[in-house]
């Protein structure tokens, strides 16, 4: 089976995205040795999850409106209410709103400053579209 292990953010301007994401999610980068390339330190070492990496766009950001043509990566967060607020004053904004996933929790996608689409997803087992 074919497990992911890491991922890639692709930046017009890196340290955008780097103060970014170390303010949304409390993530770690580490500039690489080889070039301009960053590990991403995205949790405590052991925890579930994945760290990923963080390099310059080579080519056009994406275009509004268009359609997804990548891997969305879901970050889970302790309050999703809370972390919508932030993204905004962060400059991201929300491209889904919030809704419910029966059963399971409540999600809702984002895209960075540089237009880069994620999900962000609190774990409720009560969460239904009766609970909206």
């Amino acid at each position: 089976m074919g497990r992911t292990v890491h991922f890639e953010i692709q930046a017009s301007e890196p340290q955008v995205l780097i103060d970014f994401y170390g303010k949304m999610f409390d993530w770690s980068f580490s500039k690489w040795e080889g070039g301009d390339y960053w590990l991403v330190g995205t949790g405590e070492v052991g925890a579930p999850g994945i760290n990923g990496g963080l390099l310059p766009r080579r080519g056009p950001p994406p275009l509004e409106g268009a359609s997804v043509n990548a891997f969305v990566c879901t970050v889970d967060v302790e309050d999703l209410d809370k972390s919508l607020v932030q993204l905004k004053e962060l400059k991201g904004v929300v491209a889904v709103p919030k809704m419910p996933v029966p059963g399971v929790g409540w999600l809702a996608y984002a895209k960075d400053p540089d237009g880069n689409i994620f999900g962000m997803m609190q774990t409720d087992a009560s969460a239904s579209f009766d609970a909206m």
